[in-house]
């Protein structure tokens, strides 16, 4: 009774179409003091029409009446204001004693009512087994569809409704490609359905705001709670290498919490907009951006960590005074605490599930050519120190599965494969997190393991360590 009227030849969006009245009946309240009681004596009676989106309570049907401030109390269709074998014992008392009336009301639904969901039903061919395209995801202002084929004739109608329903979204684009088919950036051909092709957004995660141009870099907004999930492993004082780290969704959040970051993406655009959020949540003593190729980065930010002395004094908050311009300090706060950056990084983030395991080769003999200069670089790590090797999380793609455990056996053989070391699921450390469907027949994991000390140390001839 509720839904829409169906029109399943609609090619153009007629929201004139889709209006309905609903014939029944209200409580016409008597005195207005009553309200409060007879709402909730006929909500507890199930008489009032409880309805998402609709107001039980409205002006009376009469104008005159409703001028002068009268009101009823919308009830479920099932009951009639001419039959009284549809009343309850309290709406008949209700009724008896003078407290309300019971009288017959129109409700008018129209386009605003209805849900996206409720409308794109109405109008979208009704195949069994067929889901519908109710998923988008939300970057700033921008709603990104990825609509399947059998879809597209209706794709300017599917953005207008999408557009009408949520009051955030100014634009509605549809994806033409896989992304990172076209380019190593990760970015993707589209077409703009309905509003200007302006992809100039600000997106706001984690407490820290990110502006970037969705044409040209790379982000995905289903990626929050893995953003959140990885962050909150990190502490303070660590080091962390993001080597993909596009516009900072964990480099910025990390740097927040003091963690000191040195991210890198190779695409100019995430670094610019990288830069910009580093300046905007104000972490840059904790944040280093950087635009370089990300196999050389795992070695030439690891060598520049040893030699790099860096740390971060924190001072209390200043209190605020009406007279502060005026008053000099004769000597500088002292700092709570001073936060002094590592030698070398506690983890590597590898963000780049299309071919982050094809990168693992470069961790081989990491730490087994350090310049003559320098001590012996395993003494800075266990059992000589509280330090150990690195975290590795290297993002991937797996084809879908109801057995996880086969899933993760799969990646860790081809983890194995990449370091020339094995690597199980019950090593110690090693943890294979499903992260979230990407296609119908692929999911996204993160492999998370300790660096093999055989691995960081071993040497082989051109094996590119420090």
């Amino acid at each position: 009774m509720f839904r829409p009227p169906i029109n399943r030849s609609m090619r153009t969006l007629d929201r004139a179409f889709f209006k309905k009245t609903i014939p029944t009946s209200a409580a016409r309240i008597l005195d207005n003091k009553d309200i409060s009681f007879c709402r909730k004596a006929l909500e507890n009676s199930k008489e009032a029409l409880i309805q998402s989106r609709i107001a039980p309570i409205r002006p009376d049907p009469v104008e005159e009446k409703a001028q002068r401030g009268g009101r009823c109390i919308i009830l479920r269709p099932e009951i009639k204001h001419n039959d009284l074998q549809t009343w309850s014992s309290k709406l008949r008392e209700l009724h008896a004693n003078g407290t309300v009336g019971v009288i017959p009301y129109e409700l008018h639904l129209d386009y605003s009512y209805w849900t996206y969901s409720d409308i794109v039903q109405a109008i979208l061919p009704d195949e069994e087994g067929d889901e519908l395209p109710t998923g988008f995801s939300l970057v700033g202002h921008v709603a990104h569809l990825n609509l399947r084929d059998r879809y597209l004739p209706y794709k300017h109608l599917i953005a207008n409704i999408l557009r009408d329903k949520n009051p955030t979204v100014e634009t509605v684009i549809n994806k033409l490609d896989r992304v990172g088919e076209e380019n190593e950036y990760r970015t993707f051909q589209y077409e703009v359905l309905v509003g200007a092709d302006d992809l100039n957004v600000e997106v706001h995660e984690q407490g820290c705001a990110f502006r970037f141009d969705f044409a040209k870099v790379y982000w995905n907004s289903r990626l929050h709670t893995e953003h959140e999930r990885l962050v909150s492993i990190f502490n303070e004082g660590d080091a962390i290498c993001d080597v993909m780290a596009g516009v900072g969704p964990f480099a910025v959040p990390a740097g927040k919490k003091r963690a000191f970051v040195w991210a890198n993406d190779l695409n100019p655009e995430s670094y610019a907009s990288l830069n910009d959020a580093i300046k905007r949540n104000k972490v840059v003593d904790f944040v280093r951006p950087f635009n370089s190729n990300g196999y050389d980065f795992i070695h030439t930010a690891t060598a520049s960590l040893l030699q790099t002395t860096h740390s971060v004094s924190i001072y209390p908050k200043a209190k605020a005074s009406r007279n502060s311009a005026s008053v000099t300090t004769p000597n500088p706060p002292t700092p709570l605490k001073t936060i002094i950056q590592p030698r070398v990084f506690s983890h590597y983030v590898m963000n780049l599930p299309a071919s982050a395991l094809t990168f693992l080769p470069s961790f081989i003999g990491l730490y087994s050519n350090v310049p003559s200069s320098s001590s012996d670089i395993r003494k800075l790590f266990t059992p000589y120190t509280s330090v150990s090797l690195p975290m590795i999380h290297a993002y991937c793609f797996s084809t879908k599965s109801d057995d996880n455990v086969a899933q993760a056996h799969e990646i860790c053989a081809e983890i194995s494969r990449q370091l020339g070391h094995e690597i199980t699921p019950s090593t110690p450390e090693t943890q294979i997190w499903d992260v979230r469907d990407v296609a119908p027949k692929k999911r996204m994991f993160c492999a998370s393991f300790r660096l093999p000390a055989e691995v960081a140390f071993r040497m082989t001839e051109g094996a590119g360590g420090i």
